[in-house]
């Protein structure tokens, strides 16, 4: 029955003109001949068109500048013999109508706005027309404080977001708490761990690695890393200049890396029976760990100090360990404490650096490789001034919490 559009058809107004509130959208048209025989859906200026299937009860007051034209099934219209009564009728259609529509409408796949002889029957108040004056205005100033607290709440979000951010930058950059010249410098905290690895490869504990990174700054300042008998100069690497007293390494250089494994349905329960069983983000919330499953079958545990990490689908989640041996799935990594270095501010490095690592996560679904995390380049301040710093951060963390929570 279309035809196409020119000056004599008749246009054939659609859910969507309700939806978003357009009375020029839709490209169905009938002829005068075809309009005849549907005059009785005919829709005019100042008519309440409204969404009756699918996504119910959007509502829209046709302007007076629209194209003659009928409505389809899609859309019921509503003509007020009054028309000073519109604004209170379109509140009060958002307030009960709807709800009545969604209480009482059919449909399997999609709900549909009730029998016309539901809508009919229905009683509406109408009080006097000064008492809709004053209600509507009651109502529009309350929506515009309700539009005012939402952006608000964005705001301050997104002002939480950046000063956490600025907070994270100052303290890995060395700027967030003032520096001690007394405290024992980063290199010899680094000499004692290679020593200490050295008596670990002697008592044949651990492996002699062939390719270990040692990063020092040359007499020209610029930064260098040997690995075995070659050594490169890495100025492109270094995220930043360091304090005095500070080194770089690579984070297996004092880290190790434990991939997780998955469990098969029969191998853990949620009965509380054997080991915890991480599966990824799920278990993550606010920097802690849930415990949901369990399993008395465990392959790949970590361990109470281990900082753990989401990095297979929803990547970067942080949570210390700190409730005891538990089974990993391969959607989480386990970065094991060996040399006693403080946990968190490796946490805190590992955040700030999380845009950097997603950047470089791959595939379809995405993920941190054991190199992306293995290969990241640490700044490893003073051992006292690690400690400053997290104390440091986390009570400022704190007080910003307790504003956020506050104001929202």
């Amino acid at each position: 029955m279309f035809v196409p559009d020119s000056p004599d058809a008749i246009k054939i107004y659609e859910q969507k003109n309700a939806i978003n509130k357009d009375a020029t959208l839709g490209t169905y048209f009938i002829s005068s001949e075809k309009y005849k025989e549907l005059k009785d859906f005919e829709v005019f200026h100042n008519d309440i068109i409204v969404s009756c299937a699918g996504t119910i009860g959007e509502t829209y007051v046709l302007p007076k500048e629209m194209r003659k034209g009928i409505i389809n099934q899609a859309l019921m219209k509503i003509s007020l013999y009054d028309i000073s009564l519109l604004d209170f009728y379109l509140m009060y259609f958002d307030f009960q109508l709807k709800r009545t529509a969604q209480e009482q409408g059919h449909g399997i796949a999609l709900k549909n706005i009730p029998p016309f002889d539901v809508l009919k029957k229905y009683l509406v108040p109408i009080p006097p027309l000064q008492e809709q004056q004053r209600l509507m205005e009651k109502i529009h100033y309350l929506s515009s404080l309700v539009d005012s607290l939402d952006a608000d709440s964005i705001a301050i979000f997104n002002l939480v977001r950046i000063t956490k951010s600025k907070i994270l930058d100052l303290a890995i950059r060395g700027q967030l708490v003032p520096q001690d010249p007394n405290d024992e410098p980063a290199s010899v905290l680094l000499e004692r761990i290679r020593a200490e690895k050295e008596e670990l490869i002697i008592q044949g504990k651990l492996k002699r690695d062939k390719k270990e990174s040692v990063i020092f700054r040359g007499d020209d300042n610029s930064y260098y890393e040997k690995i075995g008998d070659k050594t490169e100069n890495i100025d492109d690497q270094i995220p930043f200049e360091l304090p005095d007293g500070w080194a770089f390494i690579r984070l297996k250089s004092a880290w190790k890396l434990i991939s997780g494994r998955d469990l098969s349905p029969s191998e853990y329960n949620d009965e509380s029976n054997g080991f915890p069983y991480i599966t990824g983000a799920s278990n993550f919330e606010n920097g802690q760990i849930t415990l949901v499953r369990w399993t008395p079958v465990p392959q790949v545990l970590t361990h109470k100090g281990d900082l753990l990490l989401t990095c297979k689908g929803t990547i970067g989640e942080i949570a210390l360990n700190n409730f005891g041996e538990a089974h990993i799935a391969r959607q989480t990594m386990a970065i094991r404490n060996i040399y006693n270095l403080n946990v968190e501010f490796l946490a805190l490095y590992i955040e700030y650096s999380m845009a950097e690592i997603k950047q470089a996560a791959k595939g379809l679904i995405p993920g941190i490789s054991r190199g992306d995390i293995l290969n990241l380049i640490l700044p490893i301040p003073p051992e006292e001034h690690q400690k400053k710093i997290v104390r440091c951060v986390q009570t400022r963390l704190k007080k910003l919490n307790a504003i956020f929570q506050a104001l929202s």
